[in-house]
């Protein structure tokens, strides 16, 4: 789904989630903080500027190596007990751990004992972000509906990499340009103990957030109790990641592109020299590529709109290799900047939909594990390729290649830049492979229609020669008055066209309508029995009616289809949009209207206009929350795809409405300017099959089952 700012503020209507994303902001600024703090605290226990470079290295690399031991077992925590409780564990350990550093330093005024505890502190430290990252990611989904996953992870990953680092280094510099207001008041307030002391006590106020007001973290069940052995969890994660293909795929893109990006940085100062820049180089390549981030995670959704996330996936895996094979080609710093931008975004955009994808494929107790698997494997990789990048960028003196227009600078840096780029394009293209839900469906064309707005469908036949026009909206929106002027219309000019409706078009369908509509009290279906009541009925009325119709050139036009199910049973009835929108997608093949009219009316105006003074069916006896809900539904599919969709408002006369109608419907079909449909018209109907037509009989001739 394309996410809009309606979006990003639904989720954060959902107070959990608001709370939860609040600890996750303070807590990557405090990650951040402490990280630099932490060295910076470090080199100041130091005169010599060697010892300072080695002391700032060694606190960044003591970081890393708990992953090598603590990290295949991190994952386990996060599924074995209760998130709450072990994510304010983990806050509170940290708490004490950042705030003892400077303690000890104040106390011993010893510089060995000081390094010494900063290094096992540091060590503790990472282990509880270990535990603390796999047990967050896997209570997300626990806070909201699946179709708010994306949203929810775009505001995550903004804040902990957007907002973040430039807070915590503005927090930093302010420290430092205070010194000389405090530099008297002793070493307590040196700069760097204030901000580890302002570290610490901010996780102090996450450890207590999390455990006493979000405890719906804890997880749909609970806390797990499991009986089992730590062991076998651990096997169990690592089987259920070889028996899932798509699983597979989503892990093996996202550490292809972690490859990627450690061989970049592991040959950033050597490559910003062969493009003839300064060191300074290196830092301005690593701003543009957060820059390119950061448009990745806050406006991809928005980009391809509906274009499948999984396919969406691997596509973006492998433009971030593009931009990488630029780079490595790149003659000028412009050309170099530009390339880092491509990276970031086809990064950003990859680390968005691949969250977002393992949140809802893999299940609850088991995806803190998954969670915990990347993270630690990203990280070995990241180390590995940087380690190993690095001094092979230095290996060999470069050589200059004379391309008439200027001079290329050919090292061994840009080799392993192109190596990266082909290794991350070829991981990002296995991914799409294994992935793939649109088989058969050209790949460009599928991005290029849905950067339009109309993405294409594996099940929509190529050489269908009709047209599928759908009328939704709200009980007493004026539907079926709307269908049957626009059937009629269509007639007078010499189109087939099949007037429909859901449920009921068909013979099973009018036994499904029964009991659907007309089923009340105890023998009322239940909700997810209601759902696929509307997709057999839909899968029925698709196969016998719209899709014989579309084959052989007709106009169909039905009263409701997919849309209703998702707005009706998705949120009315709180099932889930994702959900109930891949049971009718299954149900029709994946047949989507041409144009889609949503006739907008209030709830309680058309709850009256339908009802009539009486009771009315099943569906109009839901409360007026319900009905709001369902409207909301229709009005944000409308939003998201507005190339087909038309949103009128229900409140004008239904020949103001048919006329809005026509105008959109004969800009499709080219009606106005097609010589070849002829204007019969019908007795008692004008030209525009506004008045005078007995409209049973027009709906009758005009094809309704």
């Amino acid at each position: 789904m394309a996410n809009t700012t309606a979006d990003l503020k639904t989720v954060l209507k959902i107070r959990p989630f608001r709370r939860l994303w609040t600890v996750l902001g303070l807590a990557s600024f405090g990650d951040w903080l402490a990280i630099f703090a932490t060295a910076g605290f470090a080199q100041s226990l130091f005169d010599d500027p060697a010892a300072k470079g080695a002391a700032f290295s060694a606190t960044i690399v003591l970081r890393l190596l708990p992953s090598l031991i603590l990290g295949p077992v991190a994952g386990v925590f996060a599924d074995r007990f209760d998130r709450r409780k072990t994510m304010a564990a983990c806050d509170t350990a940290r708490f004490l751990l950042i705030a003892s550093v400077p303690t000890v330093y104040l106390v011993t005024d010893s510089t060995a004992i000081t390094v010494a505890w900063l290094a096992i502190a540091q060590l503790l430290i990472e282990g509880a972000v270990l535990i603390w990252s796999p047990a967050k990611e896997a209570a997300v989904p626990n806070l909201l509906p699946p179709q708010q996953y994306e949203a929810a992870n775009q505001l995550s990953l903004a804040t902990t990499y957007g907002l973040a680092p430039p807070l915590a280094f503005a927090v930093l510099a302010g420290l430092e340009r205070g010194t000389n207001v405090w530099a008297n008041l002793g070493p307590w307030a040196e700069p760097m103990v204030l901000a580890l002391y302002l570290t610490a006590a901010m996780f102090a106020i996450l450890a207590a957030t999390v455990y006493f007001l979000i405890p719906q973290i804890s997880g749909r069940d609970g806390a797990k109790a499991k009986t089992g052995s730590m062991w076998a969890d651990f096997v169990e994660g690592w089987t259920y990641l070889r028996g899932r293909e798509r699983v597979r795929g989503l892990v093996l893109g996202m550490l292809g592109a972690f490859s990627g990006a450690g061989i970049l940085i592991g040959v950033g100062t050597f490559y910003a020299a062969d493009i003839g820049a300064g060191d300074a180089a290196f830092y301005l390549l690593a701003v543009f590529l957060f820059l390119g981030l950061g448009i990745g995670i806050g406006l991809g959704p928005k980009l391809v709109r509906e274009l499948s996330r999984l396919r969406w996936f691997g596509m973006s895996i492998v433009l971030a290799g593009v931009g990488l094979a630029l780079d490595a080609v790149a003659p000028w710093l412009w050309v170099a900047l530009v390339s880092s931008v491509v990276i970031g975004l086809g990064a950003g955009m990859a680390f968005l939909a691949g969250i977002t994808l393992l949140q809802r494929e893999v299940e609850d107790d088991i995806r803190g594990r998954m969670f915990a698997f990347i993270a630690v494997s990203a990280r070995v990789i990241l180390m590995v390729s940087m380690t190993a990048a690095a001094p092979l960028a230095g290996w060999h003196a470069a050589r200059q290649l004379d391309l008439g227009f200027t001079v290329v600078q050919v090292s061994m840096a840009r080799v392993l830049l192109f190596v990266a780029a082909v290794l991350v394009a070829w991981l990002g293209v296995a991914a799409f492979r294994r992935m793939d839900d649109k088989p058969g469906v050209p790949v460009l064309a599928d991005l290029w229609s849905s950067l339009r707005g109309r993405p294409l469908s594996a099940a929509v036949p190529t050489d269908s020669k009709g047209f599928f026009v759908v009328f939704e909206g709200g009980e007493g929106a004026g539907k079926s008055t709307q269908s049957v002027k626009l059937a009629a219309w269509l007639k007078l000019r010499g189109y087939e066209a099949v007037l429909t409706r859901e449920p009921g078009a068909t013979d099973i369908g009018m036994r499904i309508r029964t009991l659907l509509l007309d089923s009340g009290g105890e023998s009322a279906p239940a909700p997810r029995a209601e759902a696929l009541l509307y997709a057999a009925d839909r899968a029925q009325h698709v196969d016998k009616v719209i899709r014989p119709a579309l084959e052989r050139g007709a106009v169909v036009v039905s009263d409701r289809y997919v849309d209703s199910s998702i707005a009706y049973q998705g949120s009315g009835r709180s099932l889930g949009r994702d959900e109930v929108a891949w049971v009718s997608k299954w149900a029709t093949g994946g047949l989507k209207p041409d144009l889609t009219v949503v006739l907008d009316v209030e709830p309680e105006a058309g709850l009256a206009r339908a009802k009539g003074g009486g009771e009315g069916d099943r569906l109009e006896q839901e409360d007026l929350l319900f009905h709001e809900r369902v409207r909301q539904t229709f009005l944000d599919l409308a939003d998201k795809d507005p190339g087909r969709y038309l949103v009128i408002p229900a409140g004008g006369t239904p020949d103001e409405i048919a006329a809005a109608v026509r105008d959109a419907v004969a800009e499709r079909l080219d009606i106005r300017t097609e010589a070849s449909r002829t204007e019969t018209r019908w007795p008692g109907l004008d030209a525009d099959g506004a008045e005078g037509a007995p409209w049973a009989s027009v709906a009758e001739e005009a094809g309704r089952p």
